[in-house]
């Protein structure tokens, strides 16, 4: 039997230092632009530890940075994407000039706002992308119509769209107005304009769409363009991180609690 050999992969270790997520690593790799022990590395099946001396563009690799979370207030308009080739203006454009690289946990649509989190570690966004961790995701969502509380019973038992398979949804009628319904609708999982896709199979059309949570992670009375930082002991109790900076991957907890506290820190976008 082999052994696995000591350390973790390359791409893993780049990412717990916040220079790249795991997937934009192995990119770096590929381009070889990171090198080990002096030698260009062209795959990133490679395990290295403490030891191994790793350079980036030929600069050394910094320590690995402690891993922080923060909620922030997606306001409708913007891109979830570092660069957009249609030169639309991004959530990175807009976010505060002192918040360290971040990387987004999933994405919220161009006309979409509400609760987006971002990380500076790697790790912690690949697993909370994870369909595994299983977080309920919960929407506040205007549709076009005057439906009743039976029409969205096709969304509970899980449909089937243009041959996407969509997963039961939690689905409230919460009010009429005027021409306008208002619902909240709970998903475990986050494929591409999925309720938005599944309301038009309705014959309903999304006209605003705000997430309000993702896990025990809450939108609250937070403002659209605001940041706010998670405290560390929450992140780690949420995430079930260990208190050394770096070490293993966050074990998430099921369930929907509540962040105990997260207003430690509001910072607003530059301009607004």
């Amino acid at each position: 039997m082999t052994e696995t050999p000591p350390g973790d992969r390359i791409a893993k270790v780049l990412s717990r230092t916040g220079i790249a997520s795991r997937r934009e690593a192995e990119r770096m790799i590929a381009e070889g632009r990171v090198a080990v022990n002096g030698k260009v590395i062209e795959r990133a099946a490679l395990n290295v530890t403490a030891k191994d001396r790793i350079e980036v563009d030929g600069k050394p690799l910094r320590a690995a940075e402690a891993p922080r979370l923060w909620l922030y207030h997606k306001p409708s308009g913007l891109v979830t994407t570092t660069k957009d080739e249609q030169g639309r203006t991004t959530i990175f454009d807009e976010l505060p000039d002192d918040l360290p690289r971040v990387m987004s946990v999933g994405r919220l649509d161009l006309n979409s706002e509400g609760l987006l989190l971002l990380t500076n570690d790697g790790a912690i966004k690949r697993q909370l992308e994870l369909p595994s961790t299983g977080w309920l995701r919960r929407y506040r969502v205007r549709l076009n119509g005057k439906p009743t509380d039976a029409t969205f019973q096709p969304l509970r038992d899980g449909l089937e769209v243009e041959g996407t398979r969509f997963q039961p949804m939690i689905v409230t009628l919460d009010r009429q107005q005027g021409a306008n319904a208002w619902v909240t609708v709970g998903l475990r999982e986050g494929k591409n304009r999925e309720i938005r896709r599944a309301m038009e199979d309705l014959g309903l059309k999304v006209n605003r769409l705000i997430r309000i949570s993702y896990g025990p992670f809450q939108l609250g009375q937070m403002k659209p363009g605001e940041v706010q930082e998670v405290r560390p002991r929450i992140m780690r109790d949420q995430l079930g991180l260990d208190e050394t900076p770096g070490h293993g991957d966050p074990k998430t907890k099921q369930g929907p609690g509540k962040p105990r506290a997260t207003r430690n820190r509001r910072t607003r976008p530059k301009g607004r």
